[in-house]
């Protein structure tokens, strides 16, 4: 149930994620600044697509004309980019395909990560390795690698953890102890949440329950990206 889409002549895979429910967050202390990981809570979401990959430098470029990112390369992840420049991306990819491309919600990201209906509870996406899943300060020194170039995740997802944080819909929040479906986080707010850690930063941020959080006009180099989302093909 995978689909192909092509832009100018770019093509990316959107994965297909049969819904279900889980666990999202954590109870587990792995350090003083994960707080904002609990509680763990009842999550339950419908079925929806997510890309394969993040969006590389070339989509991006044949979208918007130019590209942003501090290290130039087809098949890396487009990166420097915020969450508003995000949203003028996936308004141009909408009016080319006809479709409504958006960025996932939190939890359809953590969902996804943690793999779906097919999770093994890895800490990582797709292992308890992180060296085999993804890129991170202790295996590349900075260097900017093309997407896909590490193992995939239960769903065939590649680099939901490290290479780059990914921009999610949602504002930031706390989390709630209660049972939810379909959330969508905050109303409005500050920060927009991003997910998944980046090679810049340590391992402990590319485990799937991580959140980062920032505001959606800063512009990191060489830590963010996206992945796109779709509930419909």
């Amino acid at each position: 149930m995978n689909k192909i889409f092509y832009v100018n002549g770019v093509p990316f895979t959107m994965i297909y994620v049969e819904g279900g429910t889980f666990m999202m967050g954590t109870q587990e202390k792995w350090c003083e600044g994960n707080a904002h990981e609990h509680p763990s809570h009842s999550v339950t979401l419908d079925s929806y697509y997510i890309a394969e990959t993040e969006v590389t430098q070339e989509l991006w470029e044949r979208v918007m004309g130019k590209n942003p990112s501090s290290d130039k390369g087809l098949h890396y992840a487009v990166e420097s980019v915020t969450w508003n420049d995000c949203q003028k991306f996936i308004k141009k990819l909408n009016t080319l395909t006809g479709m409504i491309f958006r960025l996932p919600t939190e939890a359809e990201w953590e969902y996804a990560a943690r793999g779906g209906r097919k999770s093994k509870g890895y800490t990582y996406s797709g292992s308890d390795n992180l060296n085999e899943v993804g890129w991170y300060w202790g295996n590349n020194d900075f260097i900017t690698p093309d997407v896909a170039s590490k193992m995939p995740n239960e769903l065939g997802l590649y680099d939901m953890s490290g290479n780059l944080y990914e921009w999610c819909q949602d504002w930031y929040g706390d989390y709630s102890p209660l049972a939810q479906t379909n959330p969508q986080g905050p109303s409005e707010g500050s920060y927009h949440v991003c997910r998944g850690g980046c090679m810049c930063l340590p391992g402990y941020c590319c485990r799937v329950s991580d959140r980062g959080l920032y505001h959606p006009d800063r512009k990191w180099k060489r830590w963010t990206g996206l992945r796109l989302a779709l509930t419909t093909c």
